[in-house]
């Protein structure tokens, strides 16, 4: 029976998940904060394939689920800002030399959208396009059975469309991205924008609101929260309408904390989406869905890509 160990690499944790090939659980699951234990990332990454390799010596493959941008041909991570400045880590190489397993090394939005395509909210479609929306936004493509990634695999960073030519500076560095438009840390700075320029709010004056409290005062009535969750469904069907056009999908699948805000955010994007499709032949027998799997897509994702290339 194959032994596969899957990684879900965060800017704060790193979750390991221990699979065999009957089923998507994992037998065996650990979660370290990414920089924790005094190590680097790439340390605590070693230290845990060492540790579970103690207890199961027999591991057939080894996949990792990685922010940023990757090429997934050489296995190697271009940038990863929020993973302790990772910048040209030849990880597939580190790995394969110190363990003797050839490890797949893909983006974790991508291996998300694996994970809900074949044990998620997308296992009854071929065409899907999947976005979470988070501290980032990341998003990827199933279409016609097939995960999109491009040439070099560096077609995963759709959360860094331009939306906005000249807008907020995204976690990125440059201006106007999706991203920096709608995830929880661009809703969060819309807010303490406008407070500082003195628009009135229920919120604390001394504070600096996260998107989930936002999202708690929009629900209370707070009209400068309400806005804040106008602007980022706004922005949000602005680029989901973009990616209908590029990829004409049957399923839209939604997830991440900012997704979970309920009507606040989906009434906007649902508005905007409407009104910035060509056609609404985009929408016609278009499954919209949140996602399923939860904080384990990227496990379950990245253990089912590597059963799947074995």
């Amino acid at each position: 029976m194959k032994t596969i160990l899957s990684f879900d690499i965060g800017g704060t944790n790193i979750r390991a998940g221990l699979f065999n090939e009957k089923s998507n659980k994992p037998i065996y699951q650990k979660k370290v904060k990414t920089s924790g234990q005094n190590r680097t990332p790439l340390e605590n990454i070693i230290a845990l394939i060492d540790e579970i390799q103690t207890d199961h010596p027999q591991l057939d493959a080894i996949s990792l689920a990685v922010p940023g941008n990757v090429d997934d041909k050489k296995g190697i991570i271009i940038q990863a800002p929020n993973v302790g400045g990772w910048k040209n880590i030849p990880l597939r190489q580190i790995i394969q030399d110190r363990f003797n397993i050839t490890p797949s090394i893909e983006n974790d939005a991508s291996m998300a959208a694996y994970g809900e395509w074949k044990h998620g909210a997308g296992k009854n479609h071929q065409y899907i396009f999947y976005m979470t929306i988070s501290t980032g936004i990341g998003a990827a493509v199933i279409d016609d059975g097939h995960l999109i990634t491009g040439f070099r695999g560096l077609g995963t960073e759709k959360g860094h469309m331009t939306i906005l030519d000249g807008g907020p500076v995204c976690s990125c560095g440059k201006r106007g991205h999706l991203e920096a438009l709608a995830s929880g840390p661009g809703i969060a700075a819309y807010v303490h924008k406008k407070m500082a320029e003195g628009v009135p709010t229920s919120l604390p004056d001394d504070s600096k609101p996260t998107a989930e409290l936002i999202a708690s005062a929009a629900k209370n009535g707070d009209q400068l929260s309400i806005d804040a969750f106008q602007m980022a469904g706004y922005y949000l069907g602005v680029g989901i309408a973009n990616y209908l056009h590029i990829f004409n999908p049957s399923c839209i699948i939604l997830g991440g904390g900012v997704s979970f805000s309920g009507n606040i955010l989906m009434e906007p994007l649902m508005a905007s989406l409407k009104e910035h499709v060509i056609s609404q032949e985009y929408l016609k027998e278009v499954e919209i869905t949140p996602a399923q799997l939860g904080d384990d897509a990227g496990l379950i994702g990245a253990f089912q890509w590597s059963m799947d290339h074995l």
